[in-house]
């Protein structure tokens, strides 16, 4: 695997461990409606919030520090449903 492949895979995993953390933090809305113990689901939903936000910054840390700027903005749900805003400037001589 030359330079290139290695860092591509490099990114794809990052962005991958990124989405993957998604996983943890819905489990921390499943755990509490299950039939465990209290102690058991405090200890569960701590654990699953921890291990989520280990999982997205090893894969922001993968992904570098533009890439990880860019899709924090695209995962951040306030940013969901705005219209984006083009930047153009008009330069007159």
């Amino acid at each position: 695997m030359d330079i290139k492949g290695k860092k591509n895979f490099q990114i794809k995993l990052g962005i991958f461990l990124m989405i993957f953390s998604g996983v943890f933090f819905g489990a921390s809305f499943i755990i509490p409606m299950l039939n465990l113990e209290t102690k058991t689901k405090v200890i569960a939903v701590s654990t699953s919030l921890v291990l989520m936000e280990i999982v997205f910054w090893s894969g922001g840390l993968l992904v570098g520090k533009e890439l990880f700027k860019k899709y924090k903005a695209y995962l951040n749900p306030k940013n969901w449903f705005k219209k984006k805003v083009k930047n153009e400037t008009n330069i007159e001589n």
